[in-house]
C-alpha cells in the first residue's frame, strides 16, 4: 500500500498572480531513505515514485484518484490567505 500527500502549492512570493495556487497536487511519500551516490556524492534513491507529481483541478478529484488506486492519502489544507494592508506613509513613522 503506497502513501501520498494531497496539497495546494502556496502562491509564489516573487509574483503577484495566483495562477497555479488553485490546483491540487498528489505527491508520493518516500519508501526508502536517500543515500549518497559513490561517484558524484549526490543524494539519490531507487524509488522513482518520488519523482511523480500529479495535478488535479479539485480536491475531490485527487481523493477519488487516491481511492481508485488504493493510495493512503493525507490531505494538507492550504494556509489561510491574509491580506496585509499597508500604506506608503507607514514607512516614515
Amino acid at each position: 500500500m503506497s502513501h501520498a500527500r494531497i496539497y495546494q502549492k502556496p502562491k509564489n512570493a516573487m509574483q503577484s498572480g495566483r495562477a497555479t495556487s488553485h490546483d491540487w497536487y498528489l505527491d508520493y511519500e518516500r519508501t526508502s531513505a536517500q543515500r549518497p551516490d559513490v561517484l558524484t556524492g549526490w543524494a539519490g534513491s531507487g524509488d522513482t515514485r518520488q519523482q511523480i507529481r500529479l495535478r488535479f483541478e479539485t480536491l475531490e478529484e485527487a481523493q477519488d484518484y487516491a481511492r481508485k488506486h488504493k493510495i493512503v492519502a493525507t490531505v494538507i489544507p492550504a494556509a489561510p490567505r491574509a491580506l496585509k494592508l499597508q500604506a506608503y506613509a507607514d514607512n516614515f513613522r
